[in-house]
């Protein structure tokens, strides 16, 4: 795959996974299980400032590896988020855990889109919402990322904290 292509979808990748970091940092404690909104048929919490986080994380994860199908999320993250009106978790996720997670899924995203071929931009990736490309699933997959950045930093806004709005490009691109 052309270096100038993966370049960009780094560049702008990358870009929404520092908006969400950005945002999960500023996040004062108080706000952390504040609901941003109704879930309907859910449990309020689904709708947590620290639940979308750790929902975001979980998706950009397995959207990396292009399949459901032997996914298995770090410690102590598990598959429940798989199930949408399953159990929340055991117990809610502190912000350090998140973002760790949030960085490790950094690498992962960054090693993967400078690894990608032509072959494996092409695979067929198949999920209960229908079948992509890996390309696309690796646009879908940002605009999911960056949709719920949006959404966490809304909220923050919403309650007095002062955050940037936007994330133009990621610094660290590839050497």
């Amino acid at each position: 795959m052309d270096a100038i292509v993966k370049t960009a979808i780094w560049g702008q990748f990358g870009a929404a996974i520092d908006f969400l970091a950005e945002t999960v940092s500023a996040c004062p404690d108080e706000l952390w299980r504040a609901t941003l909104w109704p879930t309907p048929g859910r449990k309020p919490a689904f709708g947590q400032f620290w639940y979308v986080t750790y929902h975001t994380l979980f998706w950009l994860d397995l959207y990396l590896t292009g399949t459901e199908e032997g996914f298995i999320p770090p410690p102590p993250f598990t598959l429940i988020e798989q199930d949408y009106y399953g159990p929340l978790p055991e117990r809610v996720y502190t912000r350090e855990e998140l973002l760790d997670y949030l960085q490790g899924c950094r690498q992962r995203c960054k090693a993967t889109i400078e690894s990608l071929t032509d072959e494996m931009a092409g695979r067929l990736c198949q999920f209960g919402w229908g079948e992509c490309s890996f390309l696309e699933l690796l646009g879908y997959n940002m605009r999911h990322v960056h949709g719920h950045a949006s959404q966490l930093n809304m909220l923050l806004g919403q309650n007095g904290v002062s955050t940037r709005d936007w994330v133009p490009r990621v610094v660290d691109n590839f050497s």
